[in-house]
């Protein structure tokens, strides 16, 4: 017999140990540049002009900051997402839950941890898609793995001189 109520949603967790400081790393995930930087070319979300990064005077706990488009390739719009925190821990990391077009429910969690002479980045997600879910979830994986990949390069590998 088949589970009446089986859970809809997708998990995911990946870890990067980067040489970094943590002060780095949290400069990195709360500037909007870096992070465009650090999912390109794959995707790109925009933002607002004015807006300053995230920090505990631009986030309000559960408040939606703004939508922001969602580029394929940076080119192509394919979704949206209304870009809202739960939890914003200063040098430590976030607890983004977003409503998203493309979603029922996305939550990305963003904790960095010390570790030797670095920090360790990681991601833990939780999403369910609102259709195409199995192409859906090895999307988000692999633009997760892309994204880890960039943060390597740009924060620097524990094996790197």
């Amino acid at each position: 017999m088949r589970d009446p109520d089986p859970d809809p949603h997708q998990h995911f967790e990946i870890a990067t140990t980067v040489r970094a400081s943590q002060e780095q790393v949290w400069a990195w995930i709360t500037d909007f540049r870096c992070i465009r930087r650090e999912m390109m070319p794959v995707m790109r979300m925009t933002v607002p002009r004015d807006f300053a990064g995230l920090t505990p005077e631009t986030v309000v706990p559960g408040q939606r900051l703004f939508r922001s488009w969602i580029f394929l390739g940076g080119l192509l719009p394919f979704d949206w997402s209304d870009l809202t925190l739960e939890t914003l821990a200063p040098g430590a990391g976030f607890v983004e839950r977003s409503p998203m077009g493309s979603m029922r429910h996305w939550q990305h969690r963003r904790w960095i941890t010390p570790a030797g002479r670095g920090c360790t980045i990681t991601d833990t997600l939780t999403f369910a898609p609102r259709f195409a879910t199995p192409l859906a979830s090895a999307f988000v994986k692999a633009f997760f793995r892309h994204r880890h990949r960039r943060l390597r390069r740009f924060l620097g590998s524990p094996d790197s001189r």
